[in-house]
């Protein structure tokens, strides 16, 4: 019988994209790169990628232990990339130290990946506020019951207490509930592409404003 082959061999012999990408024309991207980011958003969403707003967000604490999750993008504006989260937990510890952080956005189907660098700050209350009360009921109670990533105590009972004040008071939000802001320094964009390999497109934010650089595979 003959021997099967190794996990390594498996993984390195599995498709990577599908046949048909999308051409990256770096030559008529934008001068800044947000506008570029919203552009391929909606690509990604008018052909229907699955979840085209998941994005991980890497930070570190002030001592550099580094920790990485998967969560969802809010929103671009002009000027930032914004998610929410409560600051009680390890995440809003770790901004709290400190605010530079990494942003990932991958959409396997179109071959495309957006790497974001930069420095993090809480928004406006009233964003918070909002973005908090756009959550279902259920996860707005889920957010008051418990400590985010602390040992689960009798969850049943404490969901049940955050649903109570969720009862009481529908426009109730926690203070611990934030919008944040990540302001970009470095974004890049990576498109695979057959005929090269890959494209990369980067841009620097720099005193006199973004410089655009490609950059090898």
């Amino acid at each position: 019988m003959a021997e099967a082959p190794s996990l390594r061999a498996r993984l390195r012999a599995l498709p990577v994209f599908p046949k048909e990408l999308p051409r990256f024309d770096t030559d008529a991207a934008p001068a800044e790169p947000l506008p570029l980011l919203v552009e391929w958003l909606e690509l990604a969403i008018a052909e229907s990628v699955l979840q085209p707003h998941a994005m991980s967000l890497a930070t570190a604490s002030s001592e550099g232990r580094p920790a990485n999750r998967t969560l969802l993008l809010k929103d671009v504006d002009a000027d930032a990339v914004w998610f929410a989260s409560l600051d009680s937990g390890p995440k809003g510890g770790d901004l709290a130290q400190n605010a530079r952080v990494a942003l990932v956005l991958y959409w396997r189907e179109q071959g495309r990946q957006v790497r974001i660098e930069g420095t993090v700050e809480p928004g406006p209350r009233d964003i918070s506020e909002h973005d908090f009360l756009e959550r279902s009921p259920g996860a707005r109670a889920r957010a008051i019951a418990g400590r985010q990533s602390e040992p689960v105590e009798d969850f049943a009972a404490h969901l049940a207490e955050g649903q109570k004040v969720i009862d009481s008071d529908p426009e109730f939000v926690p203070d611990s509930w934030v919008a944040y802001r990540v302001i970009p320094t470095t974004v890049e964009f990576w498109q695979a592409e057959r005929e090269r390999d890959q494209v990369r497109l980067r841009y620097q934010r720099r005193p006199s404003g973004w410089v655009r650089d490609i950059l090898w595979p």
